[in-house]
């Protein structure tokens, strides 16, 4: 039975959550494929409004979007731009849409890095001696988390500025009207004003998901 939007929702918080411990305990994100692979499916599924592939290593695609499109969905989590991400020219025709992800874990979130139908996507392409087609990295390399489908559910101001959480957790931090990035040295510096710790009950600094969440809860009460 294919999954709610609510329970994407849950299921990729619960992902993420999982992921942070993993590197926590000082697991490399190279090892973690198989899990930032799921966070990548379940992202592509919320922001599409669609379900996850019904088969098990449903060959060529991995969720099929509201509108039916069968998307091949590849997440990465690699900090720079070297490296390619490849495909199977043997079942590219059974996709309709290709989404490359990237999950960045100094920030804790989803960034798109490509979402476009195949054509478009192929005309990127470079076959490899081994037969492969393969997408470089660096063509792609101006990520930005895609938001333009994905509700605020929290809202607050402080001074000048505004904090915001989106349904999948990311915070986007606003000063005066102005989106600022990286978000976590704003809010640092709001909570040192607010006097509230930027570090857990283990001495290490919160993330930026974490610190958000926290000075929201501080300013709604």
């Amino acid at each position: 039975m294919a999954l709610t939007q609510m329970q994407i929702i849950q299921s990729l918080g619960e992902a993420m959550s999982w992921l942070e411990r993993e590197l926590n305990w000082g697991v490399p994100v190279t090892e973690l494929r198989h899990l930032t692979g799921r966070i990548g499916e379940l992202y592509a599924a919320l922001i599409t409004n669609g379900r996850m592939a019904t088969e098990v290593n449903q060959a060529g695609y991995d969720v099929v979007s509201s509108l039916g499109e069968r998307i091949s969905v590849k997440t990465t989590g690699r900090i720079h731009s070297s490296g390619s991400i490849s495909f199977n020219p043997n079942t590219l025709d059974r996709v309709d849409r290709i989404i490359i992800l990237r999950v960045n874990t100094d920030e804790m979130q989803i960034e798109t890095l490509l979402d476009l139908p195949l054509n478009d996507a192929e005309a990127m392409m470079r076959v490899t001696t081994s037969g492969n087609k393969v997408i470089s990295i660096a063509k792609l390399f101006n990520p930005q988390p895609d938001r333009s489908k994905l509700l605020y559910i929290k809202e607050v101001e402080w001074e000048n500025y505004k904090i915001k959480e989106l349904e999948n957790g990311t915070i986007e931090v606003y000063l005066s009207g102005e989106i600022v990035s990286p978000s976590k040295p704003y809010l640092r510096e709001i909570a040192k004003n607010l006097g509230v710790s930027v570090l857990n009950s283990n001495g290490n600094p919160y993330n930026t998901r974490q610190l958000g969440s926290i000075l929201i809860k501080e300013l709604i009460n």
